[in-house]
């Protein structure tokens, strides 16, 4: 029976793999099927890219403010405060938990 079957073994080997790996292609991590998923993956990526420019850009337009060649006195008031902890008798100061 085995001795029948023998020539036909590397070809059902063969088309097992073949199985395999189509359907990897189409079910795995990377497959075709998951495309709809990749798109949101990076939408979502794409938004989080977009917010964190407009941080940067923030950020650098406040340390230009902070440089000794075109210092703000405003935002110059503002960090001191913030960071040393004063405030004007003035002012009305607010605590929120972080």
């Amino acid at each position: 029976m085995l001795d029948r079957l023998r020539p036909y073994l590397s070809t059902a080997v063969l088309l097992l793999l073949i199985s395999y790996f189509v359907a990897h292609a189409f079910t795995g991590e990377g497959g075709l099927l998951r495309s709809n998923q990749r798109d949101a993956t990076l939408m979502a990526k794409r938004q989080e890219l977009a917010q964190l420019k407009a941080q940067r850009r923030d950020l650098e337009t406040r340390a230009v403010l902070l440089r000794d060649t075109s210092l703000s006195a405003d935002l110059l008031e503002e960090r001191a405060r913030s960071v040393l902890g004063f405030a004007d008798p003035r002012d009305y100061v607010i605590r929120l938990k972080p």
